[in-house]
């Protein structure tokens, strides 16, 4: 007998059907969307994500979209939603990524505090940022085209080149495993493909004099006029006033409101604060009710817990006054950091069990239906498939490609073959043909059964630790490991949208060149613009001296000498994370809770920002007992694209304001 479905997981299958047929998508007016994102939108996303934190991937994507329609529209012809499709995934392609890390990052890290205190600095390879004691005239004149940086290009340049193949191929067949054979129907892809049939719709309404009936339009217009609204006050009002002014003027603080410093009285060793964005009550509202409520449990579990391990002593390096980014460090020093992989651990491990269930219960339902499965060669016709033979050549390059360049960079670095090279190369073999495939397979599994993504936690790092790799080159090589199961329901909404994958892989062609040199170039000009970290960016400056601590924690382990590392990991508290996130899996399966509760419970002990998490809670609320009860199944149809259009508006308004910003910090000041 077949397992009893989640009633809300079948929810979120039902809101789309495949099409019976496939379009091409690609068409070389897309080179002008390309142009358009890479002068436009990808200083605009660095931009905001060094200022505020937030990623504008989508906002930039539904931008990108709108305006191609219009300038289509007013040229006589139409895009297809296999057209919309490839445009919004070529923005956000260009996006994703790129947003503040890279090249700014490292050049961060290497001059940081956290950096210095642990005594990594000079042991920083040439291929992530030159030391900035020995090469200090680049960043004096803050320029990444300078000589000491072009080893960073070059790595840069390739691995980006090899990630990109390895990303689009692996992961299709990884769809064809699991969509095409396994029958698995990714209940949260529909979500990304609602608003690119809002404005297939939208199109097609208007052609047939039928916009009445198109609903989707109106509830991404009034998503986008949310949008607008709020990011006017949010984002607008800040980047112009600090533009024009010089003191940005922020209604709602960013990144965040931080009430630890008042609340420690009564919850000792827990960040409390609050995230201003109203995107957060939205995505609440979107994604499933009985994970963010699991999300919101798991906060109020830390809640009680962290001022009980104060008062025994466990969180001992705590002090009354500490603010957000400090008491989330010292907690994670002192019991988090262990008892965080211990979760995930536990996580990982029910992920594989219910991958192994529903394997052995598809088996036992083929036997007793005595029915045929299409074989792994039957696939959609004119769906634009590769064959299998191609996939494997890929797989063996890519890995193959991962590991010569890792252990040419280690001998680079050493300046011989140093005996610690061939203990890492063993390493890079298992992870490459072993650790890969296997939890590639597992999370394209269940991101096709109940849209969750699995994790093995510290698995390269404990990897690098028992290799006895002495230094911290090691942290910073392409390795070959990734998990691109996840690249799965990408090819879903694709498949949802009608549009033939050779448009995807004609389009990742095309983007890879333009992708690299405008993020490239426009780091460079907003390094020039500003030091970063600075004031003029307050996200950047208040989170990410507390990311290269933490990243330090682990990068010390391979000193060979005491470390942070080793104050952190305690294997006490490894265990019990491990034994309590089994055991409370275990007992709402036991209970018959929702699946998607189950997963949250689980998640939301291991929270790094619960600023996020109340309003998010909130949002799923007002969505479940409010516009459910009114819309019935309808709203999960209308949340996603009200959802989209809230990110465009945002975008349109983050846009307009980064543009001027860009104007006033270039524009040329005369003497008189």
């Amino acid at each position: 007998m077949a397992r009893k479905l989640d009633r809300e997981l079948e929810e979120f299958r039902r809101i789309m059907e495949v099409p019976s047929t496939f379009e091409e998508g690609f068409r070389w007016s897309s080179l002008a969307g390309a142009f358009f994102v890479a002068i436009l939108m990808v200083p605009g996303a660095i931009y905001m994500n060094l200022l505020a934190g937030v990623a504008i991937g989508g906002a930039a994507q539904w931008v990108t979209v709108i305006l191609f329609i219009e300038v289509a529209r007013r040229a006589h012809r139409h895009l297809n939603k296999s057209e919309i499709f490839v445009l919004f995934f070529m923005a956000g392609s260009m996006i994703g990524g790129m947003s503040g890390g890279g090249l700014l990052w490292n050049q961060f890290f290497i001059q940081s505090d956290a950096a210095a205190a642990n005594g990594i600095t000079a042991d920083i390879p040439r291929w992530v940022a030159p030391n900035p004691i020995e090469y200090p005239e680049s960043y004096g004149t803050r320029t990444f085209f300078h000589v000491d940086w072009v080893p960073v290009l070059i790595m840069m340049v390739v691995g980006t080149f090899i990630g990109q193949i390895a990303n689009a191929v692996l992961g299709y067949g990884l769809f064809r495993v699991t969509s095409d054979v396994e029958k698995l129907p990714f209940p949260m892809a529909p979500i990304g493909a609602q608003g690119i049939m809002a404005m297939a719709e939208d199109i097609e309404a208007k052609t047939a004099k039928d916009a009445e009936e198109n609903w989707r339009w109106r509830v991404f217009a009034i998503g986008g006029a949310l949008g607008l609204a709020f990011g006017s006050v949010y984002l607008l009002l800040p980047v112009l006033s600090g533009a024009l002014t010089g003191t940005a003027i922020q209604i709602f603080p960013i990144p965040f409101s931080d009430f630890t410093g008042k609340t420690g009285r009564y919850l000792p060793a827990f960040a409390t604060g609050i995230n201003w964005n109203f995107g957060n009550l939205i995505f609440g509202m979107v994604m499933p009710f009985w994970g963010m409520v699991g999300s919101f449990i798991g906060l109020v579990i830390t809640a009680v817990a962290n001022p009980v391990m104060f008062k025994f002593g466990i969180l001992s390096n705590w002090k009354f006054g500490d603010d957000t980014v400090a008491t989330l460090f010292k907690t994670q020093v002192d019991f988090y950091f262990s008892f965080h992989i211990g979760i995930a651990v536990a996580i990982a491990l029910v992920g594989f069990w219910q991958v192994g269930r529903s394997i052995l219960e598809g088996r036992r339902e083929k036997v007793l239906s005595k029915g045929k499965t299409p074989g792994i060669m039957s696939v959609p016709k004119g769906r634009g498939d590769i064959p299998w033979w191609v996939i494997a050549i890929v797989y063996v390059l890519v890995t193959a490609s991962y590991i010569g360049l890792s252990v040419g960079l280690l001998r680079w670095h050493h300046g011989e073959w140093h005996p610690h090279i061939f203990r890492v190369l063993w390493i890079l073999i298992f992870l490459g043909l072993f650790y890969t495939p296997l939890i590639s397979y597992v999370t394209a599994r269940l991101e096709g059964m109940v849209g969750q993504v699995v994790e093995i936690p510290m698995i390269r790092e404990a990897a690098l630790i028992l290799s006895g790799y002495k230094g911290v080159a090691c942290w910073f090589l392409p390795m070959p490991i990734a998990n691109y199961g996840m690249m799965t329901v990408f090819y879903r909404q694709c498949e949802l949208t009608g549009t033939k994958f050779t448009s995807m892989w004609k389009t990742k062609i095309i983007l890879y060149p333009i992708i690299l040199l405008s993020s490239i170039f426009f780091m460079n000009f907003i390094w020039g613009l500003n030091p970063i970290p600075s004031f003029a960016y307050p996200y950047a400056q208040r989170m990410w001296e507390l990311d290269a601590a933490n990243r330090c924690i682990m990068y010390s382990a391979t000193l060979g000498e005491y470390s942070m590392f080793e104050q952190a990991w305690n294997p006490t508290y490894f265990a019990c994370g491990g034994l309590f996130g089994v055991i409370g899996f275990t007992l709402l399966q036991f209970l018959g809770a929702p699946l998607l509760l189950t997963y949250g419970v689980v998640r939301g002990l291991g929270q790094t920002m619960p600023h996020a998490v109340i309003p998010q809670f909130i949002g799923a609320l007002i969505g479940q007992f409010y516009f459910r009860k009114r819309l019935k199944l309808k709203w999960r149809q209308y949340i996603p694209v009200v959802s989209a259009g809230f990110g465009c508006g945002m975008g349109l308004i983050t846009t307009l304001g980064i543009g001027i910003t860009f104007l006033s910090k270039s524009a040329i000041k005369l003497p008189f």
